[in-house]
């Protein structure tokens, strides 16, 4: 089955703990702190894979953690670092941060991304060992990995995409033109998932997408909506196939405007694509007075008459969408039309800068860099408690609340710790 939306859950292993270990053998006079380092957490990894083509597995697993770091030991041993965890998805796949953090359009064979990283493993005493503390009682706890919620969604690769109202003939036309065996029957919406053929003309080949049909208002979600759209704009060719004979009841005339409509409200960009109109269903006889209709209409479109049922004027089609594919082949088909991607990076999310504000007589602290200090120490040991004043002293953070007038009895706040301000 053929899904192109996933939202899935994802985090990266945590670091291990640093050790607080200390050397102690029999003969030995020189022994101190010999606490190892944790491993570092393992980061989750999206990979393009040519070999994939729908998100169905995302269907059935939802989470997705990486290995966290092993905690370190004793005799100055290191933790072990977790494994990565490399998920594939199909090539065209759009994997988006739900709060905005990030996103990232995965487009070709092998492209990766580091969408949760792992934490970095906590030092041990070991570490902080120095002429004025030789036996540190302290180490620090491992950081927690990233974790996200991501939104997957999957715009097919295709070279010519069929568009129109449902049951114009898209699927017919497919399913001669190519080896392709979409779903045929005389009801709206037949088409609910695209379907791909590739398509031979002469020494040429390309590959063709039968999208789910569109209707009034799609721009806004209405009908499949959306759905329909995001595959169209991947898209270098857009072949609008009508039913010219009006089997349906609807107007061929107005379901070209509202076609035409629908694409420019949705994104400029492909108003402007090329396009050529397959009139289809000319092996019916109300389908030609329609088709000077059209033509004299839309004398800027590229109007081909065929039918899918028996053939006719197929042939000429194909070989005008060759022509139009190789006119546009040097042209960038995304150019406007991927949102703008970023990345996080491991820089980006431990800052090293500091915010002092004061609300209800508590000095409230906040920074990236203080906080993952907090939450690294067990402040409740002496040595820790030590170590964490001297490391706010040389932030200068003690030299900045001393700036905004606190006093000795003043409450600090900094993330969950809270303490009492003394000079």
């Amino acid at each position: 089955m053929f899904y192109d939306y996933a939202k899935i859950y994802v985090k990266g292993g945590d670091g291990g703990n640093g050790c607080v270990a200390f050397r102690r053998e029999k003969y030995v006079s020189a022994g101190g702190p010999n606490g190892g380092d944790g491993g570092h957490g393992g980061s989750v990894v999206f990979a393009a894979d040519r070999n994939l083509h729908t998100l169905i597995d995302f269907r059935y697993r939802k989470h997705y953690k990486a290995e966290r770091g092993e905690h370190g030991r004793g005799k100055n041993q290191y933790g072990k670092n977790g494994e990565d965890l490399l998920v594939r998805v199909p090539i065209g796949t759009v994997v988006r941060d739900v709060e905005g953090s990030f996103c990232v359009d995965l487009k070709t064979h092998g492209q990766q991304i580091i969408v949760a990283r792992g934490g970095k493993g906590g030092r041990g005493n070991a570490r902080f060992k120095t002429p004025k503390l030789q036996a540190p009682r302290f180490a620090e706890r491992g950081d927690p990995g990233d974790e996200h919620m991501l939104e997957l969604e999957l715009k097919l690769l295709a070279d010519v995409g069929f568009i129109g109202f449902p049951n114009a003939g898209k699927s017919s036309l497919l399913s001669r033109i190519s080896a392709a065996r979409p779903k045929v029957a005389n009801y709206p919406f037949t088409t609910i998932r695209p379907e791909l053929g590739v398509v031979q003309v002469g020494d040429r080949s390309f590959v063709a997408a039968d999208l789910p049909g569109l209707i009034a208002g799609a721009h806004t979600g209405a009908g499949l909506g959306h759905r329909f759209l995001r595959h169209v704009e991947r898209t270098k060719v857009l072949l609008l196939v009508v039913d010219t004979a009006g089997t349906e009841g609807r107007d061929p005339l107005d379901d070209v405007e509202i076609i035409l409509q629908e694409l420019k409200l949705y994104k400029q960009e492909l108003a402007d694509r090329p396009l050529l109109v397959a009139a289809n269903k000319m092996d019916l006889p109300e389908a030609t007075a329609n088709l000077s209709f059209l033509k004299e209409k839309f004398p800027e479109l590229e109007i081909y008459p065929i039918s899918a049922a028996t053939g006719s004027g197929v042939q000429r089609l194909l070989y005008a969408v060759s022509s139009k594919l190789e006119e546009d082949a040097e042209e960038d088909v995304d150019a406007g039309l991927v949102e703008d991607m970023r990345v996080v990076t491991a820089d980006g999310l431990h800052e090293k800068g500091f915010d002092i504000q004061l609300k209800d007589g508590v000095f409230l602290i906040s920074g990236k860099g203080i906080e993952r200090l907090v939450n690294r120490l067990d402040l409740e040991i002496p040595d820790a408690l030590n170590y964490f004043q001297h490391m706010i002293r040389k932030i200068g953070i003690e030299d900045a609340l001393r700036g905004r007038g606190i006093k000795a009895g003043d409450t600090v706040r900094i993330d969950d710790f809270e303490f009492e301000w003394h000079d």
